[in-house]
């Protein structure tokens, strides 16, 4: 094994080499690459020589291979866990990543907070760990709070299990066997499972709510609220249906793009590998081989926690893509992206933090940025937004090459910042696909209470055609998510109103008319909009409130809603009504209240 700590005079060296005053950015070579005998389509595209020394990924990032002594490797991982285990609120962070081969059988991948464990390999066969795991022994068996970490692109063989919740992906696992959600009877809620495939059963224990899509097992087990399955291989598709069992299936997803990952070769060295998008999508994307592109690390500034905007910035204007390394970005200013098809990757949930009311990233309208594995930080000073994909709304179509989001996070307070934003993403461009967002008010820990952590909305969405695989929306003071986009799609939404409003009168909508915030209001001049398996859950811990109704939306042919439910999840007050004034109120601790199909002001 080895740990990659490098001198100062290293560093600026491949900066140099790697960075973004290379120069090379106009000479990028293309090259496209079928294998018949793994089905493998690649186009690769390069911009010099492969990077092919692990020491440029930096401090943070330890690199393992299968010629490691079995108990070095293991007693890295191990070490780190212990360190990551309870660190919810820390600031270390770190990426584990092991080069094609097969591991000993004795491995044992423990994901910890801010980790980030996945396979180089071009498919999750090439490589093979034994036994990825995550319990919450540290929180007496309640994962409710196993927030930030991934494991992705790799093969196990033994049972395993990923007992988490929010702001937690599981992707691109090939499992000879099974794995379960939870920690035995512990609480559990909210997930993301994609493009893996798991020989054995998929136990779901106490997960209340859960995102499935894209994949393959053998048999499906249990589920509380909201478990919703988005383009999974036919044979996967459990038995039961809604709302005799919390079970919501989607026999395609109409558009999607897996997540960029970072993966090496002897021949190409490392980059990033972009799978192509599938429209219609039904299983996972590897099972006939790799299509995609492969983007040398040559054509990526390898940016680090050093850097701050203005040189991130600086390779953003020379073509560069980004790879943060693992750690926390202070930015007094917003990171511009404005070509297209800049991919911004995050390593081991590295986090950008606002300094100075800004916004961390602004996105131009233009076709094909992918952002992936970054958390957005709110500071001190009040910024309008963290992320704004588009300037303003617009009529520009990206419905070809659309704009990707995988595996983004928005933090509000729970730090050591109290975190103030009036609104963590908004969304202008039109055809933006979210894969995976957490967006957060925090609830707990410290910097947080009403009148400290402020933000009161998470997430705006103007742009026409956006699809949402998995939207977690939580704790904003007032509407938790808007919608004004027209043909918006929404597949699995989970939502907690805020535990600590103070009193009715401080909670109130429509210019003081109403009860409560809806979690999601559509807006009333949406003339489409589809979702999927909504739920919409109150906990009023502090004061005694009523919220009138979860969901919004105008009543007309072309607004429809499949599978929606609220839960009283404990403490005072109710919700009224599911959908608008249909619906029955959730008035007892664990009480919910379903709707099956709603549209144009008509249930079922």
């Amino acid at each position: 094994m080895r740990k990659y700590l490098i001198a100062t005079i290293i560093i600026l060296m491949a900066a140099m080499c790697f960075g973004c005053d290379s120069g090379k950015t106009d000479n990028k070579k293309t090259t496209v690459i079928s294998d018949e005998k793994t089905g493998n389509q690649i186009k690769y595209i390069t911009d010099g020589d492969a990077v092919t020394d692990d020491a440029v990924l930096g401090k943070n990032v330890y690199v393992f291979d299968t010629e490691d002594k079995a108990e070095d490797i293991q007693s890295k991982v191990t070490e780190i866990f212990k360190k990551q285990e309870t660190n919810q609120f820390g600031d270390e962070r770190y990426a584990l990543l092991f080069k094609p081969g097969t591991y000993d059988k004795s491995l044992l991948v423990n994901v910890g907070y801010y980790t980030q464990a996945a396979g180089l390999g071009i498919s999750p066969k090439d490589t093979n760990i034994n036994k990825l795991w995550v319990d919450a022994n540290w929180m007496y068996h309640n994962a409710t709070c196993n927030f930030w970490r991934s494991a992705e692109n790799f093969s196990i063989n033994e049972y395993c299990m990923w007992a988490n919740s929010q702001a937690v992906s599981l992707r691109r696992v090939n499992s000879s066997d099974g794995v379960v959600l939870s920690d035995g009877e512990g609480w559990s809620s909210g997930g993301f499972i994609a493009d893996s495939n798991f020989d054995g059963m998929v136990s779901s224990g106490s997960q209340q709510q859960y995102l499935c899509r894209n994949n393959q097992w053998r048999f499906w087990e249990n589920g509380v609220w909201n478990m919703v399955f988005v383009g999974e291989d036919p044979s996967s598709i459990p038995s039961g249906v809604w709302p005799y069992a919390p079970y919501t299936t989607v026999k395609q997803a109409p558009k999607v793009q897996e997540k960029p990952y970072i993966c090496y070769d002897e021949k190409n060295g490392y980059g990033i590998m972009v799978p192509e998008i599938r429209k219609d999508a039904q299983g996972i994307s590897w099972k006939d081989g790799v299509k995609g592109t492969f983007y040398s690390l040559n054509t990526f500034y390898i940016a680090n926690p050093k850097d701050n905007a203005d040189t991130i910035n600086k390779a953003l204007e020379s073509g560069k893509h980004i790879l943060f390394t693992p750690g926390i970005y202070k930015l007094e200013k917003a990171l511009k992206v404005s070509k297209e098809n800049t991919i911004m990757y995050g390593m081991g949930l590295a986090t950008l933090e606002t300094a100075d009311g800004n916004a961390c990233m602004e996105i131009a309208d233009v076709d094909g940025i992918k952002v992936c594995g970054l958390l957005f930080d709110a500071g001190e000073k009040e910024s309008e937004t963290l992320l704004r994909i588009g300037e303003e709304k617009t009529d520009v179509s990206h419905a070809d090459n659309p704009l990707c989001f995988s595996d983004v996070y928005f933090r509000v307070g729970g730090g050591k910042y109290a975190g103030k934003v009036k609104t963590c993403v908004i969304v202008n461009s039109n055809d933006v696909i979210g894969d995976n967002f957490w967006v957060w008010r925090a609830d707990h820990s410290t910097n947080v209470g009403w009148d400290v952590n402020t933000a009161p909305n998470g997430i705006i969405i103007n742009g026409d055609n956006a699809i949402m695989y998995g939207l977690f929306v939580e704790h904003f003071q007032e509407y938790q998510t808007i919608w004004n986009g027209d043909n918006g799609k929404l597949y699995f939404y989970q939502s907690e109103m805020p535990y600590d409003a103070p009193k009715q009168k401080a909670y109130m909508s429509h210019d003081g008319q109403v009860k409560g915030y809806a979690s999601i209001k559509v807006d009333d001049g949406v003339n489409k909009f589809e979702s999927y398996g909504i739920g919409a859950y109150c906990y009023n811990r502090d004061a005694d409130i009523e919220i009138f109704s979860a969901v919004e939306v105008p009543d007309k042919k072309g607004v429809k809603l499949h599978n929606t439910c609220t839960v009283k999840l404990n403490g005072n007050g109710k919700i009224l009504h599911v959908i608008n004034d249909k619906g029955d109120a959730t008035e007892f601790g664990g009480n919910a209240s379903r709707i099956m199909e709603y549209e144009n002001g008509l249930i079922q």
